[in-house]
């Protein structure tokens, strides 16, 4: 439109107007008018044979309007000359782009390279597009099949696979768990969690090298008490033992006996590296996946009718006041007389038999009445410590899987039964344990030997609880400092505080010197972060397949009505089940309003539960009155089963190659 010294103005063909700089301009004609040039221009650059070009070019850089009269004609007009400008701008792996109007001839092995890979992307999008006809057409390709996981939780989303899923899923437009569960990808939704949780949990499996369980080489002294056991009838690591002695003496010592792998196996040896990369047993109805081999758990498991080795912790009480006299620590072997089975027991072993209220005929009868004592006396004072009661509002389930004693298949029949949380053999043991933890807690800082506690700063809401390697308060539990010692065969981290508190045992004052682990050790850092996040993903799994066959438990029992407590925005949890879902109706609800709710659909793939409010079932007053109630704790929103993936529909490089030039070479 006009041209100064140095730029010029230029309308497009929309009308828009630009300033262009005079340098940047590459051609300049009158006619045909600029559509018709471009038009012709595009239509005779496909003509251009590529390959003739790149042989016949030179080898240093050259202009587009030479190219075109070497190549066309030595007249060569403004439209060939465009069409040579527009071919070589599009073939960046025979020409590279030197800047205005110039290119250089690539070297002939980036040619044959850029070829391959244009060939070899030709290919792939192909592929893509078969998979995708078939999982639109209801058949799963055996490469999807194979990498389902991946695909579906931590894509490489520029693999074939996963672009061929994603549009399949948008070409049918139907969900991607729906999809593939009618392509046959997915054979049982059991299957699909538990493959899913071993995905990403256990990649190279879940079987054990062949290792053996070294001997306890010490010599340790036999103590003189008998002990028990307080475990399910499912339990195999039976980790801990009490013992009680003095009885009627005016002074109790009361024993903790925790078996000690620990005395056998040694830090960086091959079991110690087993132990580390599991960190803990992995927990599931009918099911689980042991920390350590079952060889080596029975090596050291505290079985009745032998002589454990142990690390013992002794308490003297005061047999009237109850009051702390001394504690000592000792590692000895330990006499198991029984392995007590509270499944078993529960139904008499009740709080009137142990109180003397009601007869009691059972094992250990004398102990376990002063255990229960104890028991509720250190629960008090811990409450006392925290500011406020703990409450067994809610019952515990147990599950039992029917019809299959080896590894589930998700077939089976489930049955659900609940257990009254704080029974009286379960206060038994916790505050046993609670004592035992918080006691050896205090003596390693004494001794300023590290260890691994938990700690929580206070009650108030969304105060977590944090792991670290000082003392300090744990609020929750109404004790000054608190570790995990009492599972060493269990759990990862408690081992750790077993090598700790040995040293402790054998060097007194000097245990700092000798302690595998010293204050400030990297190493404790990272068993405490890796502990974190496999504790998490194992208890996040534990409750999604809890959750699976609770909903299964539904389908089997065909029921379609549930009752619940309102929670908050639209949450209930069940009365008798351990189940927490979204019921439409209920949001305007006050928390804690008892409702009936209707069971609209269940989906075992997403671990979704669709229901609906029926009808309310108290009043709204009294629905208030639940609410000032209720505990916050007890409040708390638990999970609700959402399952997220990581594929996205709206991701373009989810969309197959289109099989065009590659990307101009470096």
């Amino acid at each position: 439109m006009s041209e100064a010294d140095s730029s010029m103005q230029i309308e497009l063909d929309s009308g828009k107007r630009v300033k262009v700089k005079s340098a940047n301009v590459l051609l300049r004609f009158d006619k045909p008018q600029p559509a018709e040039l471009l038009t012709a221009a595009q239509a005779r650059a496909a003509e251009i044979d590529l390959d003739l070009a790149w042989e016949f070019a030179p080898e240093g850089d050259f202009g587009f309007v030479d190219f075109a009269r070497e190549y066309f004609d030595a007249k060569a007009g403004v439209e060939l000359q465009a069409a040579a400008l527009f071919r070589l701008f599009d073939a960046p792996h025979y020409f590279r782009r030197a800047g205005k109007g110039q290119f250089k001839k690539a070297p002939e092995e980036i040619v044959k390279a850029a070829l391959l890979a244009i060939e070899r992307k030709k290919q792939v999008a192909e592929q893509i597009e078969v998979w995708t006809t078939e999982l639109v057409a209801g058949a799963c390709p055996a490469p999807v099949r194979e990498q389902l996981y991946k695909i579906l939780f931590k894509p490489d989303k520029n693999a074939p696979e996963y672009k061929a899923v994603v549009e399949a899923s948008r070409r049918a437009q139907r969900a991607v768990l729906d999809l593939l569960k009618d392509a046959g990808a997915i054979s049982s939704p059991y299957q699909f969690h538990w493959r899913r949780f071993l995905f990403d949990q256990f990649p190279k499996g879940t079987g054990f090298p062949n290792v053996q369980a070294p001997a306890i080489a010490d010599t340790l002294p036999l103590a003189a008490v008998q002990a028990f056991s307080i475990d399910d009838s499912q339990t195999t690591e039976i980790d801990d033992a009490l013992s009680v002695t003095g009885l009627g003496s005016g002074e109790i010592v009361f024993g903790v006996h925790i078996a000690a792998p620990a005395l056998a196996i040694q830090p960086d040896s091959a079991l110690d590296k087993l132990a580390r990369e599991r960190l803990s047993t992995v927990y599931m109805p009918g099911w689980k996946l042991t920390m350590l081999p079952d060889e080596v758990v029975q090596a050291y498991t505290l079985i009745e009718g032998r002589d454990c080795p142990a690390v013992s912790l002794y308490v003297t009480f005061d047999e009237a006041s109850l009051a702390i006299k001394r504690t000592e620590t000792r590692i000895e072997r330990v006499p198991i007389a029984a392995n007590l089975r509270h499944d078993q027991l529960d139904a008499v072993v009740t709080e009137a038999a142990l109180t003397g209220a009601a007869p009691a005929d059972y094992p250990f009868a004398d102990e376990l009445a002063f255990t229960f004592r104890l028991a509720r006396h250190l629960k008090a004072l811990r409450e006392v410590a925290r500011g406020k009661p703990e409450n067994f509002n809610r019952p515990d389930y147990n599950f039992k899987l029917e019809g299959n004693e080896a590894e589930p298949q998700g077939n089976e029949t489930v049955r659900i039964t609940e257990r009254k949380r704080g029974a009286p053999l379960d206060l038994i043991v916790s505050e046993a344990m609670i004592l035992a933890n918080s006691t050896w807690g205090g003596w390693l800082g004494e001794l300023g030997v590290p260890g691994i506690y938990r700690s929580q700063a206070s009650l108030a809401p969304g105060v977590k609880v944090r792991m670290g390697i000082r003392p300090a308060p744990h609020a929750g539990m109404g004790v000054s400092q608190y570790t995990w010692a009492t599972s060493p065969l269990r759990r990862y981290v408690d081992l750790v505080n077993q090598w700790q508190i040995i040293a402790c045992a054998r060097h007194g004052n000097t245990a700092a010197l000798v302690a595998p682990f010293k204050p400030k050790d990297a190493m404790l850092f990272s068993i405490i972060s890796g502990f974190d996040g496999a504790y998490s993903a194992y208890n996040g799994f534990q409750q999604a397949i809890e959750r699976h066959w609770t909903l299964r438990w539904l389908e089997q029992q065909g029921v379609t009505e549930l009752d619940a407590t309102v929670m908050k925005e639209g949450l209930v949890r069940a009365d008798t089940l351990p189940l927490v879902f979204r019921a439409l109706g209920c949001e305007p609800l006050p928390r804690g309003a008892r409702v009936r709710v209707r069971v609209t659909g269940i989906d075992l793939l997403t671990l979704d539960l669709h229901a609906s409010l029926l009808t309310q079932l108290d009043s709204a007053d009294a629905a208030g009155t639940a609410e000032s109630e209720a505990d916050a704790d007890e409040l708390e929103e638990a999970p609700t089963g959402a399952l997220t993936l990581a594929i996205d529909l709206g991701d373009e490089a989810a969309a197959p190659p289109a099989a065009d030039p590659a990307p101009q070479q470096a």
